[in-house]
């Protein structure tokens, strides 16, 4: 395995169409799930409203999986030292310790934004009476 697919950029692209699209999927589908079960929190009888806070879950999956695509890089292979251009099994893996490093740095920002827009939103959705 090499480095010699020129789609792959360290820090900024690490993920191809297929990928794009599985991340998309997730996002939405998480999303969905989200929405339906935040429905059932504000407007079921008797369900405490710290409950609420299940959400930030479904919300981070959701927020993770469109951040991904709308950058197309995968957290998960940003952190592995991977990426993938091709069929959604084959990884190829990452070898330049700076590549790596650019690669990590943009996998945690990533993932700090997702928390921040799960959190946010989970804290609106608590907050409402």
């Amino acid at each position: 395995m090499s480095q010699t697919n020129p789609g792959y950029v360290p820090g900024v692209c690490n993920i191809g169409k297929r990928e794009i699209l599985r991340r998309r999927t997730v996002g939405i589908a998480a999303l969905v799930f989200a929405v339906v079960s935040g429905y059932t929190l504000l407007t079921a009888d008797g369900v405490a409203r710290s409950a609420r806070w299940a959400l930030f879950f479904p919300l981070l999956v959701s927020a993770i999986g469109f951040i991904q695509a709308r950058n197309k890089f995968c957290l998960a292979y940003g952190l592995a030292g991977t990426f993938n251009f091709g069929k959604i099994s084959e990884m190829e893996k990452v070898f330049d310790a700076e590549s790596k490093k650019s690669d990590r740095k943009k996998a945690l920002s990533i993932l700090i934004q997702a928390i921040i827009a799960a959190g946010v939103v989970t804290a609106i959705i608590v907050w409402i009476p």
